[in-house]
């Protein structure tokens, strides 16, 4: 099944979602309480390719097996715009790599913003050259096959976490995140907030290493919730 791609998200949250951890984002799902497995936080085998490649775009979806790579090819020409990552159901088979450096070279060319596999890639050292961000659940260099169409923009699973067309994808070093698009502005703004405490946090506790360098009254530095549970 090959189905149109979903709207772009609106620039105004990617640019809101770049500004942000996955931890973050996640931490918006679960404080939103929103019914996702693991707060949208994909398992922790899905990783980089490299320590630093991040990513933030629309969720193009594919699902395919058997380290098939025909449907990737369908739906890296099929792409009508920049800003999507493509997200890969390939049921995290094992044997055969589902992509290279290659088709990971014209997915960045076309303007794709970043690649999800539940399964291996190869050519680690040039995709690392490209500096285009893929997560997968390793490296193998068996080559794909190319046979059947699978699906494109159906609704998947990836890395134990549902995603649909459209959906804000992201991934930093730690790891990716799906957010399904109605909660998209919600998550956000929870999100935010707990940047905000995470950056207070930060300055109690240099201000506390400041204290403790110049030999001056140590300020409280346990957060109020910590003291609050063990009264």
């Amino acid at each position: 099944m090959f189905n149109k791609s979903a709207e772009l998200i609106e620039q105004k949250y990617l640019e809101r979602a770049r500004n942000l951890s996955v931890a973050l984002l996640c931490d918006g799902v679960k404080k939103a309480n929103i019914d996702l497995r693991n707060n949208g936080c994909m398992e922790a085998a899905i990783k980089p390719v490299a320590p630093g490649m991040t990513m933030v775009g629309t969720a193009l979806t594919v699902q395919t097996g058997n380290g098939d790579n025909f449907p990737i090819h369908l739906a890296t020409y099929s792409a009508p715009s920049e800003g999507y990552v493509m997200v890969i159901d390939g049921k995290g088979f094992e044997s055969r790599a589902y992509c290279g450096d290659l088709i990971m070279g014209a997915c960045q060319a076309i303007g794709f913003e970043g690649m999800v596999v539940d399964g291996y890639t190869r050519d680690r050292e040039g995709n690392i050259k490209l500096g285009f961000p893929v997560y997968s659940k390793g490296f193998i260099p068996n080559s794909p096959i190319k046979k059947d169409e699978g699906n494109v923009n159906t609704e998947i699973f990836c890395g134990g976490v549902k995603v649909n067309p459209g959906d804000l994808v992201a991934g930093d070093s730690d790891g990716v995140c799906v957010i399904p698009r109605e909660y998209i502005g919600q998550v956000l703004d929870l999100a935010e907030e707990k940047l905000a405490y995470e950056i207070d946090r930060s300055r109690t506790i240099e201000a506390y290493r400041e204290a403790k360098r110049n030999g001056k009254e140590l300020p409280q530095l346990a957060p109020q919730w910590v003291l609050d549970m063990i009264k």
